[in-house]
Parts: C-alpha cells; sequence; structure tokens
C-alpha cells in the first residue's frame, strides 16, 4: 500500500486503533522489567473533556515510552460507580420517559436494576472515546468499582479496619444536602461569595451581670461610654441561634474577663448559656464576641468539643426546624430553614433584640450537584480515624523532618499542600444516604447493637458470639466513592484474592510507576490511597505523583457551561459544523439570554465551526502546553500549528518513499543496521539524532511533557524536513554513487527513528508513516510500538563534531545567501555571483569542500576571493566572513539603498539593547555568568554585522 497524497487522520486513526487492539498491543508483554501507570477511574456517567484528554495524553505517552523501551507494561483502565452523580442520572431519565417510575416507587432492589441497565447501555462511553484519543489501555483488564473483585476488597478493607478500630459510627459534623438527603464530601461543596446580610442580636446577661462599653474613633477619640446588661454577638445565619450553647470571647480580652463563666439569656428560648473564652474568637473583630451553634458550624463544633459543650441539632435531614425538641419554641418548629430565619428577626425585632441589619459578602456553601444551601449537620455515621494513618502518609511522602518520603510529588512544591492537609486531617466520614454503591457491611440489632462481618452469616456468627440472637437488617448506607476509589491501586490487582492476586499481576504492578492526576484531588484521592494501600497492604500504590494543572480557555477562563466555553476534544479530533457546536454549548441552558449570549459569542468565534485536526495534532498540543504544574491555556490555533506538523511529517516522508524505492538494494537488502555516513550532511543529522534522543531520554524521565515536544518539534521540523532534505538532494542528484546510496539509508534510517521518537506523542501518524518506511529498511515487525525506543547508549562511541561543525557552517551560508535572494526579490532559481572576502583558511577549506553543494541550494556561480573593496553589492558575515552578491543586473541600486538603511537601523536598536544590557550594573551582578557571557557574544555579532552593513551603504 502506497502513502496518500495528502495528511488525512480520518482515513487511518480509527483503522489503526481496531488493529492495535486487535492484535492485543495493549496487554503487558514480555520479560522486561514491570512498569504500570493506573488511570484516574472516570465517572461511569462521564464523557470526556479537555481535562481527561490532557491526562490521557500524558498517561499514554508515559505508557507507550516505557512498552517501546522493553518494560512489561500496563495502564490499568477502568472506570468509578460515582454514586450521587450516577444516582442523579438516573432518576432525571426516569421523569423524562414518563411512566410514572420514581426512585422511590421501584425501591431500593428495582431501582439499583436500573441502574445497572443504564450502565449497561450509557456507562462505558468515555472508554469508547479514549480509544478515539488512541489511549492504549489494556481494555481486557479494565475494571468497574461495581464489579465482584474490587467489591470485595471494599468489604475486605472495611471489615478489617473495623476490627482494628480504625473504623467506628458516630455522630459528627458533615456536609448535608437537604434535597439529596446524603452526607457529601468536601469536593461536593462549591462555595462562592454572594450577597447577604450580617445582624447583630443583643444577649443579655443573666443573674444582673454588666460591663462598661467604651467605643472610639478612627483617631482613638472616645465617643461612647455606657453600661451594658447585654452582649451584641453578629451572625449571618440567625435561625442557627435556636441551637447555640455558649458564648465565646478572646481569653485575653479585658473588656469580658470578669464575664467569661457567667451566662447570658438566649432570645427567644429562654435557656441560659455559658460565657466561654477560646483564643478561636478574633477579638478585634466586630463586638468580639461569638455566638457558639456546635451542631451548626464546623468551627463551633471543634470548640464545643474543646469545651464539653451540648450539641443541639435544630435541623431535620430535610432542612426543617425540628418538631421533637423542647429546646426548641413550638412555633418555630416544622418551618423551612429560611422561613425560620424570618420568624425568628421578626421575633428579635420585636422583642428589640434586634440591633442592626447591612449588607454583607459572604461566602455560601451550595452543593456542586443540586445547587442548595449545605447545612454543616449533626448526624450518625460512619468514619475512619485519620490520626495514625495521617502520620504515616506523611512519612511515607516525605511530609515529616525524617527526610524524603518514598512517593515523589511533581513538581515538587505540592508536598507542601499535602503536608498541610495531613498535618491537620480530620476523621473521615465514608457513608452516604443512597442506594447506588457498595452498601455497608454492618448489620443491626433491635437494641442498636452492630455486627460487622463480610456478609451476612458472618454477621450473625459474631451477634450469636455476643450473645445476641434476634432480627438483623443491614444498613441502608453505601460507601462513598473515595472509599473504593482509595482501594483502586490494589483492588485492581485482584487484592485480597490470592489466585486473583496472582493472575492480575499484583506482585508486578503494585506499586505503579507514576500517577498522573489533577491537584485538586490531592486531599480526596492521592492521600488516601497513599494511606489505604500502606496500611493494608504495606506497599506503596505508586512512586511518583505528577500533579496536572487545569485546561481552561485561550483567554485563562475555566470551561464551564455556564460561560459557554467548553470544548470538547472529539470534535477537535473530528471536527463539527457550527449549529452543532451552538446546539452542544446551550442545550439544558435554563436562561434564554445566557443560552443567546452564548450562541453569539460561539458563531462570532467559530463562523465556520471547528474543523477536523485529528487525535495527533489534539495529543501534541496537549503535550506541547503541559509546564510543571501550570494551568493551561487551550488554544484552537496550537492545534492548527500540530496538524501542519503532521503534514510536514507527512509530506518529507512522501519524499524520502520517493527518493528511496532501491534503498535496500543498495546496501545488500539489509540497511537497518546503523548507518555509515559518507557525506558531511549525514553526519551532522546523526549527531543532532544523538543529541535529541537524549534530550527526549532526560525529558521523560523528570516528566517535562513540554520540552519533550519542544526537542523533537524543532528535530523534526527544522533539522530534518527541512535541512536534512535539502542537505540530501546534492548526493541524491550528484555523480557520487556511494554517497547517494549512503544518503538514502540514512534518510530512512534517521526518519524511522524520528517516527520512533515521535510516537508516543503521536501514534497514529507515527504508526501510518513507519509502516511504509520499515520495509525499505527490512525492517519486520506489524507495529511501530515493537520498535525500540531510541536511547542515548545507541550512539556511544560516534564523533561526528567535525562534520557537524562543517554543516552547521553550511547552512549558515545557505541562509544568508537565501536571506540576500529574498531581500533583493531575486528569484531562487536565477544564478547570482559571489564575492568573499575575509575569514580563516578554514573558511576557505569549507568553500571549497562544499562547492557542489553551495551550487546546488544557493544557485551560485562558484565563489569569488577578493582582496579589495567589491563592487556594489548585497553583503552579509558568516562568522569572519565577508560574503558579497553584486547587485549589477539584479537591483535597483535606489531600493537596495533604501533596504540597507532599514537593515541598519534594526541593527543598531539591537546593538543599543545589548550594550545597555552589559552597562547595567545590576544585569551583570545578577544574571548567571552564561548568560552574560552570551550577551558579550551578542554585542560582538551586532556590532560586526553592523560595522559591514555601514561599510557596504558607504560603497553605494
Amino acid at each position: 500500500m502506497s502513502l496518500a497524497t495528502g495528511y488525512d487522520p480520518k482515513s487511518f486513526e480509527s483503522r489503526l486503533y481496531a488493529q492495535w487492539e486487535s492484535c492485543g498491543a495493549f496487554a503487558p508483554t514480555g520479560d522486561g522489567p514491570a512498569y504500570s501507570i493506573l488511570l484516574p477511574p472516570p465517572n461511569v456517567t462521564g464523557t470526556l473533556h479537555m481535562g481527561h484528554a490532557f491526562q490521557h495524553t500524558l498517561q499514554d505517552a508515559l505508557v507507550r515510552y516505557h512498552r517501546m523501551r522493553g518494560f512489561r507494561t500496563l495502564w490499568q483502565v477502568g472506570s468509578d460507580h460515582a454514586g450521587i452523580a450516577t444516582e442523579m442520572v438516573v432518576a432525571r431519565n426516569l421523569d423524562r420517559e414518563g411512566r410514572g417510575e420514581t426512585r422511590d416507587s421501584l425501591g431500593r432492589e428495582g431501582f439499583i436494576g436500573k441502574v445497572w441497565e443504564w450502565k449497561a447501555e450509557s456507562g462505558d462511553t468515555i472508554e469508547r472515546q479514549m480509544r478515539r484519543m488512541g489511549a492504549s489501555g489494556d481494555w481486557s483488564r479494565r475494571v468497574f468499582t461495581m464489579d465482584p473483585t474490587p467489591s470485595r476488597a471494599v468489604v475486605e478493607a472495611f471489615v478489617r479496619m473495623h476490627e482494628e478500630g480504625l473504623i467506628y459510627r458516630g455522630q459528627r459534623l458533615v456536609n448535608w444536602d437537604p434535597v439529596l438527603q446524603t452526607a457529601i464530601s468536601d469536593l461536593e461543596v462549591a462555595s462562592e461569595e454572594e450577597d447577604g446580610f450580617l445582624w447583630s442580636i443583643r444577649y443579655p446577661l443573666a443573674d444582673g451581670a454588666s460591663y462598661e462599653h467604651v467605643e472610639h474613633d478612627s483617631d482613638g477619640n472616645e465617643t461612647l461610654r455606657e453600661t451594658r446588661d447585654y452582649l451584641v454577638v453578629a451572625t449571618t445565619r440567625p435561625e442557627t441561634m435556636l441551637g447555640d450553647t455558649a458564648v465565646m470571647v478572646h481569653p485575653e480580652d479585658t473588656r469580658y474577663a470578669h464575664l467569661v463563666g457567667k451566662a447570658v439569656t438566649l432570645p427567644l428560648t429562654g435557656r441560659a448559656i455559658p460565657v466561654i473564652a477560646d483564643a478561636y474568637v478574633e477579638r478585634d473583630f466586630g463586638t468580639g464576641v461569638v455566638k457558639v451553634t456546635p451542631a451548626h458550624d464546623f468551627n463551633d463544633y471543634a470548640v464545643g468539643q474543646r469545651h464539653d459543650l451540648p450539641m443541639i441539632n435544630v435541623l431535620t435531614a430535610d432542612a426543617k426546624v425540628v418538631s421533637d425538641d423542647d429546646a426548641v419554641p413550638a412555633h418555630y418548629r416544622g418551618l423551612d430553614r429560611f422561613d425560620a430565619r424570618k420568624a425568628v428577626l421578626a421575633d428579635l425585632d420585636a422583642a428589640g433584640l434586634l440591633l442592626e441589619t447591612k449588607d454583607h459578602k459572604l461566602q455560601v456553601p451550595r452543593g456542586d450537584r443540586t445547587g442548595q444551601v449545605i447545612e454543616p449537620w449533626l448526624t450518625d455515621q460512619w468514619f475512619v480515624r485519620m490520626d495514625g494513618l495521617g502520620e504515616r502518609g506523611l512519612e511515607l511522602a516525605g511530609g515529616t523532618d525524617a527526610g524524603e518520603g518514598q512517593v515523589r510529588f511533581v513538581p515538587g512544591n505540592w508536598i507542601n499542600t499535602y503536608r498541610h492537609w495531613l498535618g491537620n486531617i480530620q476523621d473521615w466520614c465514608i457513608s452516604r444516604q443512597l442506594w447506588w454503591g457498595h452498601r455497608i457491611p454492618a448489620w443491626y440489632g433491635s437494641g442498636g447493637e452492630i455486627f460487622v462481618g463480610h456478609d451476612e452469616a458472618e454477621a450473625r456468627a459474631k451477634a450469636e458470639a455476643a450473645g445476641y440472637a434476634g432480627p438483623l437488617s443491614q444498613d441502608d448506607d453505601v460507601l462513598e466513592t473515595w472509599f473504593s476509589s482509595a482501594l483502586w491501586p490494589f483492588s485492581t490487582m485482584g487484592w485480597p484474592d490470592a489466585d486473583a492476586m496472582a493472575e492480575r499481576g499484583y506482585d508486578e504492578f503494585v506499586p505503579s510507576g507514576v500517577l498522573v492526576t489533577g491537584f485538586d484531588i490531592i486531599f480526596f484521592w492521592v492521600a488516601r490511597m497513599i494511606m489505604m494501600t500502606d496500611h493494608l497492604t504495606g506497599r506503596l500504590p505508586f512512586r511518583d505523583v505528577y500533579m496536572t494543572g487545569l485546561v481552561r480557555d485561550k483567554d485563562g477562563q475555566k470551561m464551564s457551561k455556564s460561560k459557554g466555553n467548553i470544548l470538547d476534544p472529539l470534535d477537535i479530533i473530528d471536527g463539527i459544523s457550527l449549529d452543532d457546536l451552538v446546539a452542544k454549548r446551550t442545550g439544558g441552558l435554563m436562561q434564554p439570554k445566557m443560552a443567546d449570549r452564548i450562541a453569539k459569542a460561539t458563531r462570532k468565534e467559530f463562523p465556520e465551526g471547528i474543523p477536523a485536526f485529528g487525535a495527533d495534532a489534539l495529543r501534541f498540543t496537549m503535550a506541547a502546553l503541559a509546564g510543571p504544574g501550570r494551568d493551561i491555556k487551550f488554544d484552537l490555533a496550537r492545534a492548527e500549528g500540530y496538524k501542519n506538523f503532521c503534514n510536514k511529517l507527512w509530506n518529507a516522508t512522501r519524499f524520502v518513499l520517493m527518493n528511496t524505492e532501491d534503498a535496500r538494494s543498495a546496501d545488500g537488502g539489509n540497511p537497518a543496521g546503523s548507518p555509515h555516513p559518507a557525506t558531511p550532511a549525514e553526519q551532522w543529522i546523526l549527531s543532532r539524532l544523538a543529541a535529541v534522543t537524549a534530550e527526549a531520554e532526560s525529558h521523560f524521565a523528570s516528566y517535562r511533557f513540554d520540552l519533550l515536544s519542544q526537542c523533537l518539534y524543532e528535530f523534526a521540523w527544522h533539522e530534518y524536513c527541512d535541512w536534512f532534505v535539502e542537505l540530501a538532494k546534492p548526493a541524491l542528484n550528484g555523480d557520487d554513487a556511494a554517497a547517494a546510496a549512503s544518503t538514502r539509508r540514512t534518510l530512512l534510517h534517521v526518519l524511522e527513528r524520528l517516527l520512533c521518537l515521535l510516537h508516543p506523542l503521536v501514534p497514529f501518524v507515527t504508526e501510518e508513516l513507519w509502516q511504509q518506511v520499515a520495509p525499505r529498511l527490512g525492517i519486520e515487525g506489524d507495529s511501530i510500538m515493537a520498535r525500540r525506543y531510541p536511547q542515548a547508549a545507541d550512539f556511544a562511541g560516534q564523533d561526528h563534531a567535525a562534520a557537524a561543525a562543517d554543516v552547521e557552517w553550511l547552512k549558515a551560508m545557505v541562509s544568508a545567501l537565501r536571506r540576500i535572494r529574498s531581500e533583493l526579490g531575486v528569484s531562487p532559481g536565477k544564478p547570482v555571483r559571489l564575492l568573499v572576502s575575509g575569514g580563516s583558511a578554514n573558511d576557505a577549506d569549507r568553500i571549497a569542500r562544499f562547492a557542489t553543494q553551495l551550487g546546488f541550494l544557493t544557485k551560485i556561480e562558484g565563489a569569488e576571493t577578493i582582496t579589495g573593496d567589491p563592487p556594489p553589492a548585497a553583503a552579509a558575515l558568516v562568522g569572519e566572513l565577508k560574503l558579497f552578491v553584486p547587485l549589477e543586473g539584479l537591483v535597483d541600486l535606489d531600493a537596495e539603498r533604501t533596504r540597507l538603511d532599514k537593515e541598519l537601523k534594526r541593527v543598531a536598536g539591537e546593538l543599543a539593547k545589548s550594550r545597555g544590557k552589559l552597562a547595567s550594573d545590576t544585569f551583570v551582578s545578577n544574571a548567571p555568568a552564561a548568560v552574560v557571557e552570551q550577551e558579550r557574544t551578542r554585542l560582538a555579532d551586532w556590532t560586526a554585522q553592523h560595522e559591514a552593513l555601514s561599510a557596504q551603504r558607504a560603497r553605494l
């Protein structure tokens, strides 16, 4: 099959992926060292977004690189059941079907059955999309967190940690979504600044206590002095005062020191609550007096624990005022929390206790799925004790003074974030009031007894051993998704079943090589995997953690549906019409004005829709933008540039194939080994191949995908496709048969190695081209993935430094002469004279040796050495060698004078900049020595150019 005339990724990307998958190319093979990567399991409800595309590109690049280096490589893929998200999706689907079925009408088993049906039909979308991106995961080993193997691991972990006393059931404060009626994690709470109010309320002092209240103006002058028998407390949530159990002041606040230990009467309830002292209070903020509501505020909860305060829960699960607590006045009971707020404020005002209402900006926590205000709520839940686990987690990742840990963060600054969180860790709430998920393996007796077991039979045996023989009922709650995800490094490898562990390669692939993930889940997932894997298996989950930034739009804005700036990776790969793009961005928006705004902006930004760029162009863009730890500003213009790069590679390959049809016969039929270059150009490109191979090896090791992309781009585009292809033409078209044969071989060899270097980043185009190039070299094999990745050690003993220096000189000569032609407007094919003066004996030798190449590439009619002043000519400088192209018969002399004046002005500007830098003591003292020396070299170059141009202008 011959190579198509044009680069069209649609014609081969899907075909190649099907070939890879059908022949089992993604499975671990060989007897090399093991290397694995864990895919952060995407939600089964999800579709591929730009963040996925970014992270999957980097993971796949690492996997393909190690596979080609001979490692027994596994990319462990899978998906997460995503409890809350999946329940909401299926519930919405039931509502759309209009059959009258709901979650509650179906009951637990019926609803879970619907979830499994939905998962089978639609839940694997993201896997299909990953294939389109070229992800080389071993799909035969994919794991879903609700599969039997990980489910066994979840039960084993829960039972074992409960028996160790690390898992317990207790009453603590949690984030509570009153719509979903479940506890949720911090990650599912979105706090944004909103407009609200700050109400100041009188809390009367009990038992006739009073104090002297003094106020001052900004200059310190006394403006008010009075005796008060009340304290002033400010709050943004007055309805929660019904659950106040104290007011507190700072222990060093002299205004209130004599009141500590006394009491105030809680307004509207008549309850007496104590005045306590705690350093949590900011004495200079407001009045320096704070209400304490331990059951409805996380900070107050901590205060309540320190001072052994009662915890009064005044809200129900659906955020209404409780109706069964005598601590709450009867006329508030049963009211919605916001209706209760209005009633409380009205009653305070009527009683003369509401002193002030003022506008106030505050952070309001809302559930990211329901949009409702989240309540800190006191409830019975299952928890994991985190103090000991947290200490061990710090030790493993180098978060203590013990030195570097066994887990390395890249970039290294993320260890500070990790350390801060683990240093302030709280017990982990792992239960959720849902039906979809891993049901908690705990059974209750009729008297509230708790028996934990792997199954009901084991729980009953434990109950009987404890003397209980009554009925048992299993806990209705499920474990939060992050609990099963924390076991991902080893639950995917068959733990705790020995046979399954052996079958799946537990000993080989735990720990994995690196985890590639976002910084936003460093607490929720990364830290917990480290702690849980260590505790339950005694192993690390992974050796490195590579933290990525977020993918933002080209202006640096976060991508979101409300902003209308979301890009679908598959639309970039396959293209999308303008109308379809507008429909996708505005679909589901409830506000017509927002939809109109987004539609208008989309039509302006993409008047023709989005063209098809192909997977390789998107992947290369992602890799090129992957600077260490920084957010990505994604611009389609970059993808356009990298599609051009793929096209450049395609066209260069076509040129090589057209010029190497007899390459095998010219080298005994087997030119696949290391070439023995016959020309300086070949030696130069081989030296550059050695250099870029070493760079690639270094950049993969340091996870610098941006530098990797840059060095491979520069080598492929500029050095191979531009320069070597051009430098090869004189040999290919010359009379030296040996030089021609050697050049053909080197063209193929370097191209094949280049395709291998690029393959981890752009797998499709490199595979398609390699399958055409490999037969010319006598290389057997069905896929580039089976080829050995180039390594710096491959070039040991090769020394092409002299030839490389010669060719760099030749390139400078060609560039200078082509620049003169361009500036003069002389056609590339028109022969010109070349006069030279100055330079060294080495320059003279090179002119003689490269006369043929110079003539072929620049169309000069020889190079004549002169000693005196040249005739009117265009000039250039290569090192100390002066080049002159006589103008007679080529250009208008007046136009050339104008050109020289313009060029002199440009060079003079650069010369002034360089002099200015070197004249600055700050620059010379503070800049690295190499940078200062580089600037001195630049000054010398600009000076020489200015002198040469000035002399040429004088001659005209």
